[in-house]
């Protein structure tokens, strides 16, 4: 079994491009389902944000990367050559690296951001709701929330609210100098608008709506900050009185276009309107920001504030990356003591196979009116034989081919002490189970009677 992690992030394409093979929540149980069925996938969780879309594997050794692009651009119905360039790859324990790191926001724009890890969370229940998930994702994910806690604990990463919410309001500043006295349109209800109006609140804001195409979401979010609620439809009358718009819902078409803005803009008597788009595809027409008195960011325009954050928290991130290092290497010895286990399995049920049949035989035999003795004691040399015929013949071709280490781990399995001076053949009673041929590198070594 093979571990890997294939996608595109914020750093190898850009929002153009990762809008276009970002995977709709209400596409994603049916999508994983179906891409769980391409040969050799055992396991399959993905994640998609406004910010990265990754696929976390278990599968065949020979699983290609090309298949998997493949399968994507079919599914969204994406030309694979126009974003192939910019997927990466993670395998083994650089994988489980990998999804450490994004579960502790190592690997987010905003470094330490909190939100990732609650959209791992949920990556992870999707994919476990839709039965794509198995042992080995399973424990993989349980160990990367378990790092991704130690980091908060252990470290300052976390200390201060640092997210794309928190930039987005930090960035309003460079227009807007007092928000005390400022209007903020909020179009969405989710996690990443919450932040927003976390934000905004702190900052003075009084005067605040949330537009959702869910009404019940949005006066719950509206009311923990004395605003007011309104549907979607209601976004081009309440334009004209927002000084500041945020935008982030998971609509695959635009929300605000350009000619709402255009007629708020006049109403507004021009007055200047800051607008972030943080949805990913995006919620407001890229021609918005042509606009005279529209200042138009979206999530790729944040990073000035982003790399500021991220300066001041590099001490915490490198303590950060030494616990995510243990932690890929812990969960990694669980994976090769999962195997193992595997083996141990399979070893004892063969183990077990030998000994039942020899006991049914002398069994066989005593209701025959055998002699018990005699029975017994050719049972106990037929086992003994049949046991240590293989790995004899397996030690004495490994160390004539000059593999040494074999017999080192002879001795370390049995806990035998190593003898000085040792020759020839290993004492093994009649060298082979009864009737067994008896292999070439055997053979060569006895001498003829």
């Amino acid at each position: 079994m093979a571990l890997w992690v294939l996608g595109i992030n914020h750093r190898t394409a850009s929002v153009e491009k990762r809008e276009r093979v970002s995977f709709p929540e209400s596409e994603m149980a049916p999508a994983l389902q179906n891409a769980l069925q391409l040969p050799g996938v055992h396991e399959l969780a993905v994640m998609s944000t406004c910010n990265r879309t990754e696929f976390y594997v278990v599968g065949d050794e020979h699983i290609t990367r090309q298949a998997l692009v493949e399968w994507w651009g079919a599914w969204l119905d994406v030309e694979p050559a126009s974003f192939e360039e910019c997927v990466y790859v993670h395998e083994e324990q650089h994988a489980a690296q990998h999804v450490m790191r994004v579960a502790c926001g190592l690997d987010s724009m905003v470094l330490g951001e909190p939100q990732v890890l609650g959209q791992l969370k949920e990556a992870y229940n999707q994919a476990y709701a839709a039965g794509t998930t198995g042992t080995i994702l399973s424990r993989l994910f349980e160990h990367a929330f378990s790092v991704a806690k130690r980091v908060r604990t252990d470290t300052a990463i976390g200390e201060n609210p640092v997210s794309v919410a928190y930039a987005a309001v930090s960035m309003s500043r460079h227009i807007f100098s007092d928000l005390r006295r400022k209007s903020a349109l909020l179009i969405g209800a989710g996690e990443t608008v919450e932040l927003v109006a976390q934000h905004l609140a702190q900052a003075g804001i009084r005067d605040l709506t949330v537009a959702n195409r869910s009404i019940e979401r949005a006066e719950q979010l509206a009311s923990r900050f004395e605003g007011k609620a309104v549907s979607l439809s209601a976004v081009p009358d309440e334009l004209p009185g927002a000084d500041i718009v945020i935008a982030s819902t998971g609509s695959q078409l635009p929300i605000l276009g350009k000619g709402a803005v255009e007629h708020a803009i006049r109403r507004r008597k021009h007055k200047p309107i800051f607008m972030v788009d943080l949805a990913v595809p995006r919620d407001i027409e890229p021609e918005v920001g042509e606009l005279d008195d529209i200042f138009l960011y979206t999530v790729d325009d944040l990073h000035s504030v982003i790399e500021e954050n991220r300066r001041s928290r590099e001490g915490a991130a490198q303590e950060a990356e030494h616990l995510v290092q243990e932690g890929a290497s812990e969960f990694m010895y669980q994976l090769r003591a999962l195997d193992a286990v595997a083996t141990l399995k399979q070893f004892r049920g063969e183990v077990e196979s030998v000994r039942d049949a020899e006991l049914d035989k002398a069994l066989r035999s005593l209701a025959s009116g055998g002699d018990p003795e005699t029975l017994l004691r050719s049972m106990a040399r037929t086992l003994t034989n049949k046991f240590l015929h293989h790995p004899t013949v397996q030690v004495r071709k490994a160390t004539a081919e000059g593999r040494v280490e074999v017999t080192d781990w002879l001795r370390e399995l049995h806990g035998m002490e190593p003898i000085s001076g040792e020759t020839g053949d290993a004492d093994t009673g009649e060298g082979s189970p009864q009737g067994a041929p008896v292999s070439p590198t055997e053979s060569s070594t006895r001498n003829p009677s």
